[in-house]
C-alpha cells in the first residue's frame, strides 16, 4: 500500500467535504440544530459531510471499514478502518465561530498510519503518513522547541457534558494558567493537535475524547516529532478518552502536573 498516494487522495476528499461545509455555513440557521445529548450538537451538515467523505474514501480503499462520529455507515474492515470526524468543532460551526475542521485517519490493524486534518476557514490542510514528515499545505512542519511549561503556550478543551472530573480539571487549569504563557481553548481537538504539530501550541491536553476527535491529529503530531500519550504516559489513547500531546520536551513535566490532579 502506497501511503503517500493514498494520503494525497484523502486530502482531496477532505477538501471536498470542507467546501460543502464552508458553503453551508453561509446560510446555516439555528433551527437546523439537533441534539445527540447534553450540549452535544449535530446538524445535517455533519451528516452530509460524512456521507461525502465515506463515498470518497470507498473509492480509494474499497476493503476498508469505517469508524465515524455520525454513524452514517457501520461497516468495519478486517485490516483497514477509516476514523472520521466530518466536522470537528460543530458547536463553533453552529455559532459562526471560525474554528472547525475535517478529520480523517486510516488505521491498519491497531496502528494509525495516515492522518489528515483540514481546517476549513483558513484553508489549511495538515497531513502525515507513517514513515514520513508532517506537512501543512505542502510544507514540512515540526513541533516547537519550548523546553518548559513556563516557556509554553498550551491548549485544552473544556468538558461540556461529562462533569465528573470537573473539580480536578479546574484545579489543573488553574495551576497551568499560572505557569505558562497562556491557555487556549479553540473548540476543535483536531485543530489543537494540528497546531501542536506545527509549533503554534507547545502542548495540548484534554479528557473525555472520542477516537474520531483525535486519530488523525495523533499521526500528524507524532510524524512532526512530538509525543502523544494518555495521562499515564502510555500509548493507548483512542479508547482511553484522555490525551496529552507535546513537543516532546514537555511530556515529563506535563505528565507530572496532570498526575498531581488526576491521579486516582
Amino acid at each position: 500500500m502506497h501511503l503517500q498516494e493514498i494520503t494525497a487522495k484523502v486530502i482531496e476528499v477532505s477538501k471536498q467535504a470542507g467546501a460543502f461545509i464552508r458553503k453551508e455555513r453561509e446560510t446555516f440557521a439555528a433551527d437546523k440544530i439537533e441534539f445527540k445529548g447534553l450540549n452535544d450538537l449535530v446538524s445535517y451538515v455533519d451528516k452530509t459531510a460524512e456521507e461525502i467523505i465515506v463515498k470518497g474514501l470507498e473509492q480509494i480503499l474499497p476493503e476498508a471499514g469505517f469508524i465515524t462520529e455520525e454513524q452514517t455507515t457501520t461497516k468495519l474492515g478486517e485490516r483497514y478502518n477509516w476514523i472520521i470526524d466530518p466536522l470537528d468543532g460543530t458547536t463553533n460551526f453552529i455559532h459562526g465561530l471560525p474554528v472547525f475542521s475535517v478529520s480523517i485517519a486510516l488505521k491498519e490493524d491497531d496502528e494509525l498510519v495516515i492522518g489528515v486534518v483540514y481546517e476549513v476557514n483558513l484553508d489549511e490542510c495538515f497531513y502525515a503518513w507513517k514513515g514520513a514528515p508532517a506537512y501543512l499545505n505542502g510544507k514540512e512542519i515540526s513541533v516547537s522547541n519550548a523546553p518548559t511549561i513556563s516557556d509554553s503556550l498550551l491548549a485544552t478543551g473544556f468538558p461540556y457534558y461529562d462533569f465528573s472530573k470537573q473539580r480536578q480539571y479546574i484545579a489543573l487549569f488553574t495551576h497551568l494558567m499560572k505557569s505558562c504563557h497562556g491557555l487556549r481553548r479553540l473548540g476543535s481537538a483536531a485543530v489543537d493537535l494540528a497546531y501542536t504539530a506545527c509549533g503554534r501550541f507547545d502542548a495540548y491536553y484534554e479528557y473525555n475524547l472520542n477516537p474520531w476527535d483525535v486519530a488523525a491529529g495523533i499521526v500528524i503530531v507524532r510524524q512532526a516529532g512530538g509525543h502523544v500519550v494518555n495521562y499515564s504516559g502510555g500509548d493507548e489513547i483512542l479508547n482511553s478518552r484522555e490525551l496529552l500531546a507535546t513537543n516532546g520536551k514537555l511530556t515529563g513535566e506535563m505528565l507530572g502536573v496532570i498526575d498531581e490532579y488526576f491521579k486516582d
